[in-house]
């Protein structure tokens, strides 16, 4: 759901990654850190399975993982990164002496521990198309630790967090290129937004 809110920008999706996410943590989380593989409200087993471990396809706990991460750098809110940091602890030791069974989870602790860039585009209703231009100068990149939120001014309540109390500079789209919510000077053009990526 992120990764299609980062697409079309459309709050619905950013809103339903909250709402699952909340959901995970809720019928799935595991107080030792990481998530059960069965809700707390399945059928009674002996034992809830939890696995960890990469394999063809990433676990479902270091998907979890990285959503939770990502998460936290759009909405601010640290107790997704507490849940995130909690379940990296689990397997640090695995993951160090066998990375090729843990990749995902390298690239999670890889986000975890690097600066993630947070972008935000605000811009004037009807100024989209100078807006996009923007937006795919930072999409043309692969920078994996990079998250983006844009939307007109002023946001929707149900917009993240990154795009709150950010408006447009002198009428024109901007970019507010941030870590930890502490922004750089805003910029309203490609080349400025290239020294700042």
């Amino acid at each position: 759901m992120l990764e299609l809110y980062q697409t079309d920008f459309d709050d619905k999706w950013f809103t339903s990654a909250k709402e699952l996410t909340d959901e995970m943590i809720e019928l799935l989380s595991d107080p030792e850190g990481g998530f059960f593989d069965t809700p707390k409200d399945g059928k009674p087993l002996l034992l809830r399975p939890k696995d960890v471990q990469d394999n063809a396809t990433p676990s479902g706990n270091a998907l979890a993982c990285e959503a939770l991460l990502k998460l936290a750098e759009f909405t601010g809110e640290g107790k997704y990164r507490d849940l995130a940091e909690k379940s990296l602890r689990l397997v640090v030791g695995m993951a160090t002496r066998y990375p090729t069974a843990f990749a995902r989870w390298l690239s999670a602790a890889d986000m975890a521990l690097g600066n993630v860039k947070q972008v935000a585009v605000v811009y004037e209703a009807g100024r989209e198309d100078e807006a996009e231009k923007l937006v795919r100068f930072v999409q043309s990149q692969f920078k994996p630790n990079v998250i983006i939120a844009a939307s007109a001014h002023p946001p929707s309540e149900d917009a993240p967090a990154l795009l709150k109390d950010r408006p447009p500079k002198d009428n024109k789209p901007t970019v507010y290129v941030c870590e930890g919510f502490v922004c750089k000077t805003p910029v309203t053009s490609v080349g400025d937004l290239r020294g700042l990526m």
